[in-house]
């Protein structure tokens, strides 16, 4: 790829991606013309499948471990990708960890742990990922937050408290880099994806939604595309794509 090619393709850093949700935006990203940044904490393996699929659709593609709760571990993440890539166009910030969690089983461990990876991590990729693209005076910033961040999702209550926090951050972010850089988010509903599904989770009936039915990753990631590739107008909004499930 020459320098031109490098600059003129734009760069995507996904947290979460070596596995489920984040490694499908990884991918759809990549078939859209994105060079890509893989993050993943413990999914090494999922990782490492990701980057062998990105390099076979011809894009450049790296991998990193980091903990996103960890400043300086992010900080390093972050300018590991301008190093190799020159920018960051795109930060999607998907990490999340959803731990069974009704009131009487949390522990100081389950709160912290969940508060800091699912909320504290978005903090701190977007802060430091938007100094460079505010020097670029340009740049995206997707959240992933999730239905349980508008509903009381009781079972499983750090994971809907920090998805909350996502999107009133989500609006923070947005007028505090407004006019260059331009932050939403995206909450999903019940995604299914093939293969990747727990044994233990139940999910409720989709015959009680609208649609009547379970989103699929391309639900997902074809609203990312639309924020990532096509939208200039749109800023701290959240976009829920739920099947109807919360009206």
């Amino acid at each position: 790829m020459t320098s031109s090619d490098q600059e003129s393709t734009p760069v995507a850093l996904v947290t979460g991606s070596g596995r489920r949700l984040g490694r499908q935006i990884a991918y759809a990203l990549a078939q859209s013309g994105f060079n890509v940044a893989i993050h993943y904490n413990k999914s090494e393996r999922g990782a490492r499948e990701a980057v062998k699929r990105i390099k076979n659709l011809g894009r450049d593609v790296i991998a990193m471990k980091a903990d996103v709760s960890n400043r300086q571990q992010v900080y390093s993440m972050i300018k590991r990708v301008v190093n190799h890539f020159k920018k960051i166009d795109l930060l999607v910030n998907n990490a999340a960890i959803f731990i069974d969690s009704p009131l009487e089983k949390i522990t100081d461990n389950i709160w912290d742990k969940t508060l800091n990876i699912n909320l504290k991590g978005v903090f701190l990729c977007s802060q430091i990922a938007s100094k460079f693209m505010v020097q670029r005076k340009s740049g995206k910033i997707i959240n992933i937050a999730s239905l349980g961040g508008l509903r009381a999702w009781s079972k499983h209550l750090p994971y809907s408290v920090s998805k909350a926090g996502v999107i009133m951050l989500t609006k923070c972010l947005a007028k505090s880099l407004a006019p260059y850089v331009l932050v939403n988010a995206i909450a999903p509903g019940t995604i299914i994806i093939p293969n990747e599904e727990g044994h233990s989770l139940r999910h409720d009936d989709p015959q009680k939604f609208p649609l009547r039915r379970y989103g699929t990753p391309s639900d997902i990631t074809d609203a990312v595309l639309y924020l990532a590739t096509t939208s200039t107008y749109i800023t701290g909004q959240t976009i829920i794509v739920d099947g109807g499930r919360s009206i």
